[in-house]
């Protein structure tokens, strides 16, 4: 379980753009059970932002989704197929949004708490 926490502490560790939608808030120090979707956004260069005069759409290059059940984390979803990655609604609404990593480190990343939109996502990959 250790190596599970640290495995998704790497994902938000890593230095890429990412959008974090989620379940619940995220804290991996306290094992709640949680729904965890990152969506990577691929990186443009001369873009405010990736964007546009930081208007538009972000492109999603890829979408990875985590299960916290018990502690217990598992990947149970991953693509970069961009027929997938089309059908998933994009959060515009997505903010800074504080996080706690396995080891109590708060971190902060860009996403969303947003049970609806996690219960769509779910439906599109099973």
């Amino acid at each position: 379980m250790e190596d599970n926490s640290q495995l998704l502490d790497s994902v938000f560790l890593d230095g890429s753009r990412k959008i974090v939608v989620c379940k619940n808030d995220i804290d991996l120090s306290k094992k709640n059970d949680n729904t965890i979707f990152i969506l990577g956004v691929e990186e443009s260069r001369g873009s405010a932002g990736g964007r546009i005069g930081g208007a538009g759409l972000r492109r999603i290059s890829t979408i990875g989704c985590y299960e916290i059940t018990n502690g217990n984390i598992q990947k149970i979803f991953e693509t970069e197929n961009e027929d997938i990655i089309s059908k998933f609604e994009v959060p515009l609404s997505a903010v800074a949004m504080d996080i706690g990593l396995s080891n109590g480190t708060p971190k902060v990343v860009q996403g969303v708490v947003d049970e609806e939109l996690i219960k769509s996502y779910l439906i599109l990959i099973r």
